[in-house]
């Protein structure tokens, strides 16, 4: 019996894995272009709740989120790699 119960989670776990959205896909889904701020206003954005609601950020698990966080930061207008329109 803890076989299957650790064969069962087991499955659970990846598929949440294996449907879970990237980063760009959830800016995408939000509208939002990363280039369109400053690392530091992503941060500040994050950072408040408020903000986030206004966006819909809130609404998401704290794994996409993080995951938006690090795809926005990564593709703001002041990082090493910017966010090219289109893309």
């Amino acid at each position: 019996m803890p076989k299957i119960n650790l064969i069962s989670l087991s499955i659970l776990c990846l598929s949440a894995f294996a449907f879970a959205k990237s980063g760009q896909e959830l800016a995408n889904d939000l509208k939002l272009n990363p280039s369109s701020k400053a690392i530091k206003q992503w941060e500040r954005i994050f950072s408040t709740p408020d903000k986030m609601q206004q966006i819909g950020i809130d609404k998401l698990s704290e794994s996409d989120k993080s995951a938006l966080k690090k795809y926005l930061l990564d593709h703001a207008a002041d990082s090493d790699k910017p966010a090219v329109a289109g893309k």
